[in-house]
């Protein structure tokens, strides 16, 4: 099974997902989008399996000081042109899990996941 976390270091979400993952013996590649961003298609293929509006991380700091036209009339390529040009406004974590696309942190859902 092959894992790959998406997020930013200093998340503190990230690091309690980290931790899980580490106290399961589950290795993973981390993928840090703030230094080496989010392709396109990826973006795309993560909106495809779970939709943009729980990717979009509306509580951001990123996003609530984008000015007030940019949050308005959000759409799915509004919202995918956003989190392309900003991708500390993607939820955090992303975790792919083979063909799976898990979003945010909780220890019930990860267990479920990779049957843990």
């Amino acid at each position: 099974m092959t894992i790959t976390m998406y997020g930013i270091t200093n998340c503190d979400t990230i690091k309690k997902a980290r931790v899980w993952l580490e106290s399961h013996d589950l290795p993973y590649r981390f993928h840090d989008y703030r230094a080496e961003g989010v392709e396109a298609g990826k973006l795309n293929g993560w909106v495809g399996k779970v939709g943009w509006e729980k990717l979009l991380n509306k509580g951001s700091t990123t996003f609530r000081e984008l000015p007030e036209a940019d949050r308005q009339g959000l759409d799915e390529k509004k919202a995918k042109a956003l989190m392309l040009a900003k991708p500390t406004m993607i939820k955090r974590p992303v975790l792919e899990v083979g063909d799976r696309v898990v979003v945010g942190f909780k220890p019930e859902v990860y267990e479920q996941t990779m049957g843990k």
